[in-house]
């Protein structure tokens, strides 16, 4: 059997990041930069009044209270004709530009909020709520690195630094199937022997959270005829396709007899509980392909090692899974020899330290441990007991 690390590696290698383009700002929210951005300003490009107040020379407030004839009133987008000379004031707005001969603002709760005059009661020090031009950033300065991933915060500096769009890598594409003519979709009656579909509802869900954009279809039955048509149609408008069930040993296993004839897809036994059936390839060349067993714990796991590392690496990030940490395991752990195993857990930290407790139900069709569990914890293959108080690896999973 092959290793997880080997397997993924293998898959890795024949992975291409998808090209750069341009985008809006707000379409690029989600996506990954692909270049350097500078800004071409000072930010704040002036210097400016952090506080509604007044504007004064800090050397007319040395005896209070003190009453100032207000020479200028200063709001926001607009530029004081009158500057402050001694024994003088003007009303400013948070963000209007500092007048000239102004070195201090008083806000306006420390004084009488007079128009013509105005009366002050407390003396702030030298340079209070005044922010100067530069002080965040200046010009030329890097205000995003090639590779982060544009939130809400990244968008906002690009747009303090005037950039109308941005050239990014963008949110893959993913075509989420599922096979089995037992399948139905949730909602709809069930007939003995059937199920409802939950495979490609998780994995949709878990493509976002990975950061690419989910395209669910409906699942295809066991005619591998249709399955192989299915596929065929996803070259259109995928960047990647997984799919799940069909990838063991059994009789109507069709997604691996539709894809194991012409070695579009090289399917293994990865050395790993659970997940062991595993496929990859390149649908049409080009289109990687993750072939993922059938039970949904499997999926799941699958997913989180393999898939999600494959689609950072497509948007241009290091080929990473999960955040891992270190915690103390609350109970002896058991795992067989040769498999690299991934327990569903509860994953706490108390007292500076992280404790994990493995869920009661671990077999691989028993979604409710997972839904309540979150984090996996990793046992080497060389693993084969862990008493309890032992250090383990555990992967935290999305919340």
């Amino acid at each position: 059997m092959r290793s997880v690390s080997d397997h993924l590696a293998a898959i890795v290698a024949r992975l291409t990041a998808l090209p750069p383009l341009r985008l809006p700002l707000l379409e690029a929210a989600g996506t990954v930069l692909a270049e350097e951005v500078r800004s071409p300003v000072d930010l704040p490009p002036f210097d400016n009044s952090a506080m509604d107040g007044y504007a004064v020379r800090a050397a007319d407030l040395a005896a209070l209270p003190v009453t100032l004839p207000v020479v200028a009133d200063i709001p926001a987008g607009s530029v004081a004709t009158t500057g402050v000379t001694p024994g003088t004031a003007a009303r400013i707005m948070t963000g209007a530009p500092l007048p000239e001969g102004a070195d201090t603002v008083v806000q306006v709760e420390w004084t009488d909020g007079g128009v013509r005059e105005v009366r002050i009661d407390r003396a702030p020090p030298l340079g209070t709520s005044i922010r100067r031009a530069g002080g965040d950033v200046r010009r030329g300065d890097v205000v995003l690195a090639e590779g982060v991933r544009l939130g809400a915060a990244q968008l906002g500096i690009a747009a303090s630094a005037g950039r109308a769009e941005l050239l990014v890598r963008p949110r893959p594409r993913v075509v989420v199937l599922s096979t089995g003519d037992e399948l139905r979709v949730p909602g709809t009656p069930l007939e003995p022997g059937q199920i409802w579909d939950s495979n490609s509802f998780m994995l949709a869900a878990a493509v976002a959270e990975a950061g690419g954009v989910a395209l669910r279809r409906s699942f295809v039955g066991d005619d591998p005829a249709k399955v192989r048509a299915v596929l065929d149609e996803q070259l259109e408008h995928a960047d990647a396709v997984i799919t799940t069930g069909g990838v063991s040993m059994g009789a109507y296993d069709v997604v691996k007899e539709v894809l194991s004839g012409g070695g579009e897809v090289e399917f293994s036994k990865v050395a790993m509980r659970p997940g062991k059936p595993q496929g990859f390839g390149l649908l049409g060349g080009r289109v990687p392909l993750f072939t993922l067993p059938g039970n949904p714990v499997s999926a799941y796991v699958s997913f989180q090692v393999f898939v999600r590392p494959a689609l950072r690496y497509l948007q241009g990030l290091a080929p990473e899974g999960l955040p891992a940490v270190t915690a103390v395991t609350e109970s002896a752990l058991t795992s067989p020899a040769g498999l690299q195993h991934y327990l569903r857990a509860s994953l706490t930290f108390e007292d500076g330290r992280y404790r994990v407790s493995p869920a009661s139900a671990q077999d691989s069709h028993q979604m409710r441990a997972l839904a309540n569990s979150s984090g996996l914890i990793v046992l080497p293959a060389d693993v084969t007991e862990l008493p309890a108080g032992g250090e383990a690896e555990v992967l935290r999973l999305p919340s």
